[in-house]
């Protein structure tokens, strides 16, 4: 079993997005990651809440708040 790959770059992360089934979010204390279920790969990603909100505006695929 791989492990999950964390992506650094949101630009990144939105690109991912566009192939990916779900996009899974878990709001912690003062970050929030988000998770990105692909055909082959999980990526995540964490941000503040002020980014994560943005990116999540952009996001094309389903999202479930954990």
């Amino acid at each position: 079993m791989a492990m999950p790959i964390e992506v650094s770059d949101k630009e990144e992360f939105l690109n991912l997005s566009q192939k990916a089934s779900e996009c899974r979010v878990k709001r912690l204390k003062d970050v929030v990651k988000l998770k990105l279920r692909t055909p082959r790969h999980l990526y995540t990603i964490k941000l503040d809440e002020e980014t994560a909100e943005e990116v999540l505006r952009e996001i094309k695929c389903p999202i479930i708040d954990v």
